[in-house]
């Protein structure tokens, strides 16, 4: 439920095409698409052209470059949920001879392998694919590592190559027809292809000291592919980023997408505005973590980006090879959308039903002599939170069993279970261990180790 309109305001939409205008005319580049999301639907998108009097429709096709890697990844995962694969599994595991083999998926879909960024000679991007005919031609058999594998996030295309190369060999067909068949298709994204399909734009580079143009090839890059091949149009990408913020069942649980922008090594900064997880990029912009990914080819830029705290995405396409930056250009619409359109809480409305046993759960409790709270929150999940300080504090889902797991923080992952006497009245929580009480040390709490006969006393 939303109260907010389902377009948004004109003060907005003016203030979203002065944005792509500028971008456009300063960044100097031919042709510029781009749109925003809101609470999963498309709610503005624009165009400028060098062209009067024509602007490209939603429909028109840009190379995305390396958003390619958030499709690949969800292949990936796929291949994980299914149990085809452990993201622990070394690349040999299921795609062996190759000179990752020791590289495992977890690290190859998060940059962590240490592998190379780029291909031996000559230049991928700009060459055809049948330059690169093997897998072996990907990398450097003598030095294959750039760096100790797991330690470091270095960005590597090669990578993304070879994760490609494992969904075609688990799927038995193209790493591009699988996608097809199991996530663009159902997800009704028709202009998402591997080759450009009319109408496409046409790449360019825009001479640094003059206006003017030079034509960039329109090349199929083979194996390379799974590292920026796509095309795509804005009207997709809006699909794209609706699937990435919610999930959907019949491609990737909103779960195991919750998983992937979580980071997989640290950051490249020492202010953490940067990170990577698995497959997708994360970043700080103007105090909003937002999530996606950035791409570029010969011709073509593209950005989207995500933030789940607002309900927002915004994404970018431009034609031309450097200049605009349609990443930039992606968070600043998404920025002035939540801004000047700021989302409005949910009501609040009790509870429909109450759990008698689970409300007695509530309230204070104590781990050793620090005040906790214990709150009942829809879908009969616990959260446990500090009353004083930075203690531990973590939300807790329901589990068959009668258990509960926690799902962020230092709990994450860490079982609590309710302990009780045997009359069935509750003694205390087991928090991986931990033990909460109802009274700071009390003298009949289950305390491990025990309370000091003497019990609370001045000195």
């Amino acid at each position: 439920m939303t109260d907010l309109p389902a377009e948004l305001l004109p003060a907005t939409r003016r203030a979203l095409l002065h944005r792509l205008a500028v971008t456009q005319a300063e960044g100097r580049t031919p042709s510029l698409v781009a749109g925003v999301l809101r609470d999963g639907q498309p709610v503005w998108s624009g165009a400028r052209s060098m062209v009067d009097g024509h602007a490209p429709t939603p429909d028109v096709q840009y190379r995305i470059g390396s958003l390619t890697k958030t499709f690949v990844a969800v292949l990936v995962l796929r291949l994980r949920d299914e149990g085809l694969l452990d993201l622990a599994d070394p690349l040999s595991r299921h795609l062996p001879g190759t000179p990752a083999d020791d590289a495992t998926i977890a690290q190859l879909l998060s940059h962590s392998s240490g592998l190379p960024a780029e291909t031996p000679g000559p230049w991928w991007e700009r060459t055809e694919g049948t330059l690169r005919p093997g897998l072996d031609d990907l990398l450097e058999t003598e030095r294959p590592l750039k760096h100790p594998a797991g330690r470091v996030h270095h960005y590597s295309n090669p990578g993304y190559a070879l994760l490609g190369a494992l969904v075609a060999k688990l799927r038995g067909e193209p790493w591009d027809e699988a996608l097809r068949r199991e996530v663009l298709a159902p997800l009704g994204m028709d202009r998402t292809t591997a080759l450009p399909e009319h109408p496409h734009a046409g790449g360019f580079a825009v001479h640094p000291w003059a206006d003017v143009m030079l034509p960039e090839p329109l090349t199929d890059t083979g194996l390379m592919g799974p590292a920026g091949q796509l095309w795509s149009t804005i009207a997709d990408l809006a699909r794209w980023a609706a699937f990435l913020t919610a999930g959907d069942d019949k491609v990737l649980s909103a779960g195991t997408l919750a998983e992937m922008r979580r980071p997989a090594v640290g950051p490249d900064d020492a202010e953490w505005t940067s990170g990577y997880g698995l497959g997708l990029q994360l970043r700080r912009h103007e105090g909003r973590l937002l999530y996606g990914h950035t791409g570029s080819m010969p011709g073509f830029t593209a950005g989207l980006w995500i933030s789940e705290a607002d309900d927002l995405a915004a994404y970018a396409l431009s034609n031309a090879t450097s200049g605009p930056s349609t990443a930039g250009l992606a968070a600043q619409l998404l920025t002035l959308t939540a801004e000047l359109e700021p989302r409005l809480p949910e009501p609040w409305r009790p509870a429909a039903d109450v759990d008698a046993e689970l409300l007695e759960l509530t309230g204070p409790w104590y781990w050793g002599a620090a005040p906790t709270a214990l709150r009942l929150r829809p879908g009969r999940v616990l959260e446990l939170s500090p009353l004083t300080g930075a203690g531990r504090g973590s939300r807790f889902r329901p589990e068959p069993d009668g258990t509960w797991t926690g799902v962020e923080n230092y709990y994450a992952g860490e079982t609590l279970r309710v302990v009780r006497h045997p009359d069935g009245t509750v003694s205390h929580l087991d928090v991986g261990s931990f033990v909460y009480t109802r009274e700071p040390y009390g003298p009949a709490g289950a305390v491990p180790g025990g309370v000091d006969p003497e019990g609370w006393r001045a000195f």
